[in-house]
């Protein structure tokens, strides 16, 4: 299936990609300075005791920014696990009806989620909600990557169940299954 909001989904998939680049950068810069505190330590001379205070809190937030962004991008190229062990043996008339039924029940959840996310953000601002790490991040901040995120995955959930439904509607029979590919990009 070729997915006409593509670049959409890869905007998610670049947010993810820098949100793991910055997990990457300030857990290296706070090992570094841990080092260089030790060899300071070892060479006699005093400790300068830098770190970045909140590493642990700001790298958690940002794991789950690079886990929701990259959701629509990584199902709009069948890498989501799936467990098809029934539903492949299914005739392609069946399979289309079946898929097209998962396909809904899942953007009923992710609809779901993304307006309870949305109630979540809401409430965030509203009692200036803020984390109970060292940094105090206000929360919404956070909430409102995983909005963006879900979101994302509710319209690749749309434009695949539209695509499906077509595929049941026009040609049952004749129904693939989306599968990953090697070297699928």
């Amino acid at each position: 299936m070729t997915y006409r909001l593509d670049k959409l989904y890869r905007l998610g998939a670049w947010g993810a990609a820098a949100c793991m680049l910055a997990i990457c950068a300030i857990v290296t810069l706070q090992v570094l300075l841990r080092c260089l505190d030790a060899l300071l330590a070892l060479v006699g001379s005093a400790r300068l005791g830098l770190e970045i205070p909140g590493v642990s809190e700001i790298a958690a937030y940002l794991l789950v920014g690079a886990t929701f962004l990259s959701m629509a991008y990584t199902f709009t190229h069948h890498a989501h696990i799936r467990v098809t062990l029934v539903i492949s043996r299914l005739p392609p008339r069946a399979r289309v009806w079946i898929e097209s039924l998962c396909l809904l029940v899942a953007l009923a959840l992710s609809l779901l989620l993304t307006w309870e996310l949305i109630g979540l953000v809401r409430e965030s601002l509203e009692y200036n909600d803020v984390s109970s790490g060292l940094l105090a991040i206000p929360l919404w901040i956070p909430q409102s990557v995983l909005v963006v995120g879900i979101a994302l995955m509710c319209v690749a959930l749309t434009e695949t169940l539209w695509g499906t439904l077509h595929s049941a509607l026009t040609a049952p029979d004749s129904y693939v299954a989306p599968e990953p590919q090697d070297g699928d990009s």
